[in-house]
This record gives C-alpha cells, structure tokens and sequence, in this order.
C-alpha cells in the first residue's frame, strides 16, 4: 500500500510508475498514505466519539471539586499573609507566615504549594483530567498541613537571658484548616464518572435517571 498512489477526488489508485495524473479526472495523483480517510471510508468507519468524561468543560466550570479547591488556594495565600505569631517577648510584634518564611525558608512551603494548586486545578478541564490530578492536589496540600504542623510542634526555645514569648495567630490554624479542606476536597475532585450521558455534551454536572 505503501507504494500506490491515488486520486485525491475520485480515489482510484495507481502504481507509483504507472501513471502521474487520474485519467479521468485529471488531477495529479498523490501517495495513498498522505491522502485522508475518503467520505466512503468515514461512514464505513466513523470516528469514535470522545468520551463524556474526557470532554473539555469551560474555563469557568466551577463544579466537581474545580472551583472550590480554587477558593481554597486563594484563602491559603491569604492566610499565609495573616497574623502567625503573636510575639511578645524577645521583642513585641507579630508575624505573619510571609515575615517567617523570610527567616526560615521552609516556611514558604504553604505558599508554594497553594500557588502551585490555582494552575493545576484551574487547567484541569476534563473529568478525566480532574482525577488524574487528584494525588498532586493531595500531595499540595499535605504539604502544607505538614508545615503547619511542624510550626505548632517545634517552638522557638527560650532561656533565662532571652526568654520568649509568644501566642499563635488565627493565620496560623486558618492555613491547616484550608490544607486539610483542600486534602479532602482532593480525594473527590473530578468526582465519579458513572452518572454522566454518554453520547452528547454536557456541563458536567448531569446526572442519569
């Protein structure tokens, strides 16, 4: 097949020698290979239509998961710029996630992984795609609960020449509140793909009767 060629209107195929145009139609005959699937062929063998679960939703679908680990990621970056610590002593101030992270760099982590979650979730178009990333989303926002966590357990150490003193921020629990939201959220975004129609577009949020 490979060395036939054929006429891009009427398909009748010649040997590569045997001649350069169709002699009925008179055009210039093309190799088989690069000629697309004739209208014959495609009602013999049409094209499979895509799936309902891997048809691409608008960019402001916001169901299924989509939207709200947006809201989420956006609450996180707020909160990692809200109060975290309440310091009284050495010195008398407060700081918020961001003022930590500038003097310990694997405090940027929470703001890291909720900036990274706003594009994966908001290029995630598909219901197929949407459960593909579910791990990543987790993984994000595990991240940042584990930070948190490890804020609230390792405390600054205090002596009799400098003592601290000091009271958590409501930025602080709001940034492991969203995390473990957002951890939840993940585990379900996408949701199931057994109550879709099959077979005609859709929103997304149909369901069968």
């Amino acid at each position: 097949m490979t060395g036939l060629h054929a006429c891009p209107f009427c398909r009748e195929m010649f040997e590569a020698k045997e001649a350069s145009t169709c002699p009925a139609c008179g055009l210039r005959l093309e190799a088989l290979a690069k000629l697309p699937p004739s209208y014959d062929a495609l009602q013999e063998e049409p094209d499979e239509p895509l799936p309902p679960h891997m048809e691409p939703l608008p960019w402001t679908y916001a169901g299924r998961g989509r939207g709200a680990l947006l809201a989420l990621a956006l609450l996180g970056l707020a909160a990692f710029f809200a109060p975290w610590i309440h310091e009284t002593a050495p010195e008398l101030r407060d700081l918020s996630g961001f003022g930590l992270a500038r003097r310990l760099g694997w405090m940027w982590a929470p703001a890291v992984a909720f900036f990274v979650m706003i594009p994966l979730a908001l290029t995630r178009r598909s219901i197929h795609k949407m459960r593909g990333a579910r791990v990543a989303v987790a993984f994000l926002a595990a991240v940042a609960l584990v930070t948190v966590a490890m804020r609230l357990t390792f405390t600054p150490g205090s002596t009799l020449l400098r003592p601290v003193r000091f009271t958590w921020g409501y930025g602080l629990y709001a940034t492991g509140a969203i995390a473990l939201l957002a951890l939840f959220t993940a585990a379900f975004f996408g949701g199931r793909i057994d109550d879709l129609p099959t077979g005609q577009r859709r929103r997304g949020d149909e369901v069968l009767h």
